[in-house]
């Protein structure tokens, strides 16, 4: 049996149950122009997956339903459909604060070299990955030459007003660790990120945002292959922090994949668990009801522990800024 499905038994994680939905972040799909080690969802240039028309019209009416204040964008490179810019601007269009979740070299992309303007245009706000400061390793994480590609994608995007602190448009990094530690303390990294940037390419970013990568899909399977996926669910475990829990991004957010079925989070999307504790069928959006899921009990497992470990870990970085 793979190791990694052993992540859906059941596990000792403390229950934790849903508050008012205020998030909605939406898988547009897998396809992708970079294959970075640490992807969660396997994501890469010959996925083929992508949210149909249909689904997104469902989205839009689920969206005018609700008090949901945020749309979190993310895939792959949510930029890649089709209808990414019909999407941002209707939601938009309803005050609704759109997140986009890039990969930065996309955006220097012969394909796409109008969507830094449009971003910000529209004000959407950019949460970027850029798993380290330094060349080699980037590049390593994510593949040759995409250090170099992202820090001119950064220089434009500060060019339009993107990370320029205090009142420019938000333009958040994002830090992976290289393996199966835990990332340092968010504050002091992002320091090191903001005078190495400045001093060496001249750019200004909002905030880091640090995640802990999780031990599924394309990282599980990598630590499987080297035989450290025990230990590190270990070093989660251990590392347990009850205090987080109270700050969890899945208290009020929900995920949906490109196919429109509904999520506690983007990792239980990743490992197919039904949105909440007791379910074992999977729902569409079609068929949820917002008005009942405020106090539902969350689907939990092992891979929770990756969010609450030292520091704390979700889409948006640290969850205590001061980790022990």
């Amino acid at each position: 049996m793979n190791p990694t499905r052993s992540l859906l038994f059941p596990s000792d994680f403390p229950a934790i149950y849903r508050q008012a939905l205020r998030v909605l972040q939406l898988n547009l799909g897998y396809l992708c122009n970079l294959s970075c080690v640490h992807c969660h969802v396997n994501a890469g240039p010959k996925r083929t997956e992508l949210m149909s028309a249909d689904t997104l019209e469902h989205i839009f009416s689920f969206l005018q339903q609700t008090d949901v204040t945020t749309l979190d964008l993310t895939g792959g490179a949510p930029e890649m459909h089709p209808a990414f810019k019909a999407l941002v601007t209707r939601c938009r269009k309803l005050n609704i604060r759109v997140i986009d979740r890039c990969n930065l070299t996309i955006l220097e992309d012969p394909r796409y070299l109008d969507l830094a303007e449009f971003l910000a245009e529209q004000e959407v706000e950019i949460i970027a990955s850029l798993p380290c400061y330094l060349e080699e390793n980037v590049d390593k994480q994510r593949g040759k030459g995409v250090f170099k590609t992202s820090i001119s994608a950064l220089q434009r995007l500060n060019a339009l007003g993107y990370g320029q602190t205090p009142h420019g448009l938000s333009l958040n990094l994002v830090y992976n660790p290289q393996g199966a530690v835990l990332p340092p303390a968010q504050h002091e990294l992002e320091a090191q990120y903001q005078q190495y940037l400045a001093e060496h390419y001249g750019i200004s970013f909002t905030k880091l945002l640090v995640m802990t990568n999780m031990p599924i899909q394309r990282f599980g399977s990598t630590l499987v292959s080297k035989g450290c996926f025990a230990s590190y669910l270990t070093l989660l475990k251990t590392a347990f922090r009850d205090d987080n829990l109270t700050k969890l991004m899945c208290l009020d957010s929900l995920s949906i994949d490109w196919q429109g079925y509904v999520y506690d989070c983007d990792f239980n999307q990743m490992l197919a668990m039904p949105l909440g504790a007791s379910a074992v069928n999977r729902i569409h959006i079609t068929e949820l009801i917002p008005s009942l899921l405020a106090g539902k009990a969350i689907a939990t497992a092992e891979h929770c522990y990756g969010c609450t470990a030292g520091q704390g870990s979700s889409c948006g970085g640290a969850l205590n800024l001061v980790q022990e």
